[in-house]
């Protein structure tokens, strides 16, 4: 397979974090879906901290309620562009990156 330039987008947010009543990580794929980006992964950290500078851990000692949730996309460079707006208002604190990426491998499930 010839690489593809792709973009990757990552959005870095907290367990508590909601868009109305869901929580938002649950809202960002349901855009992304709804949006016919290629795909998602919504990663469930055990410790970190963000501009606040307060730690955030699932050490038994210090349990946070607030753990890090980190979504991460890949798609054609204008797909994700055309969401970023619409992800802007969504996301009240955490940080969004985008970066270049290749696709050098996809093989789609064969199962639907």
């Amino acid at each position: 397979m010839e690489p593809i330039t792709a973009t990757k987008l990552t959005i870095y947010i907290g367990d508590s974090d909601r868009h109305g009543r869901k929580p938002l990580h649950l809202a960002i794929v349901e855009l992304l879906h709804a949006e016919g980006i290629s795909g998602a992964t919504v990663l469930h950290g055990i410790e970190g901290y963000g501009s606040h500078k307060q730690i955030h851990t699932a050490r038994i000692l210090d349990l946070s309620g607030d753990l890090p949730v980190i979504v991460v996309a890949v798609d054609l460079p204008e797909k994700i562009e055309a969401v970023l707006p619409k992800l802007d208002p969504m996301i009240e604190q955490g940080l969004m990156t985008t970066e270049e990426a290749r696709i050098v491998l996809r093989r789609p499930s064969s199962q639907p």
